[in-house]
């Protein structure tokens, strides 16, 4: 199994690891994608007018296009301990055993806008951009990054999808037709869409999944495990999707 999470705007900055090494990240077919995300955002980073307009930062992000500037050169550290806010709060990966981290990294990409999926302890830099963003000089990122991620995926042929992450990402690499997946919506019992629970709900599911580090290979262990470890899932309303059903 393979779990799509999104990404975060916040971030925590520094690292313990060398440079990026584009090659060695997850997926490496994305490698020219990639670097030209990198680039054209490096390149972005040397006019600041220009990078706050694009990228839509306030007097108060005005270090995010030094931290672009510097993408390349910049100490690194884990995806799933860069990101922050409540998903990855909720997750809390870095309190977990060496084994479930292993794991998450095995089962786990974030979807970022300049690296696409990347591994859990893949290690990456800080960094500003959004899905939403066009970059001068290129398409806008779904059209960078959809077809080429969703040929990356299904040339993995991960043997079942869990997809976490919004709408947002999950149009810059549709999973493909072949590959067999669910979409994730976080859910009252009585059906209603949740905000506020959403990111956090998600976070604890897959803390959930990391702590007991379950080997599973399609929809059906994922609802037997769920059902023994008394997470609600049930079928969503439209096909492929499923429901996270949480208190209100």
């Amino acid at each position: 199994m393979k779990i799509l999470l999104p990404p975060s705007e916040t971030k925590r900055e520094g690292g313990d690891c060398g440079p990026l090494d584009v090659p060695a990240l997850a997926l490496p077919d994305l490698t020219p994608q990639r670097t030209a995300v990198i680039d054209a955002l490096v390149a972005l980073a040397a006019d600041e007018d220009a990078s706050r307009r694009v990228l839509k930062l306030s007097d108060r992000q005005r270090g995010d296009i030094a931290h672009n500037r510097v993408m390349r050169s910049a100490p690194t550290m884990p995806a799933v301990d860069r990101y922050t806010g409540v998903l990855f709060d909720a997750l809390d990966a870095a309190s977990l055993s060496t084994a479930s981290r292993r794991w998450l990294d095995a089962q786990v990409w974030i979807h970022s806008a300049p690296f696409g999926p990347v591994a859990a302890l893949d290690a990456i830099p800080t960094y500003r951009l959004a899905a939403g963003t066009t970059l001068p000089g290129m398409p806008p990122l779904r059209r960078h990054w959809a077809d080429p991620t969703a040929a990356a995926i299904a040339a993995d042929a991960p043997a079942f999808v869990l997809d976490l992450r919004s709408e947002a990402y999950a149009a810059l690499g549709p999973v493909p037709a072949g590959v067999p997946s669910v979409y994730v919506r976080v859910v009252t019992a009585q059906g209603r869409a949740l905000n506020h629970f959403n990111k956090k709900s998600k976070g604890l599911l897959v803390r959930a999944l990391a702590e007991d580090r379950p080997r599973l290979g399609s929809l059906r262990g994922l609802h037997r495990w769920a059902q023994a470890h008394d997470v609600v899932l049930r079928d969503g309303a439209a096909p492929g999707e499923i429901e996270l059903v949480v208190a209100d």
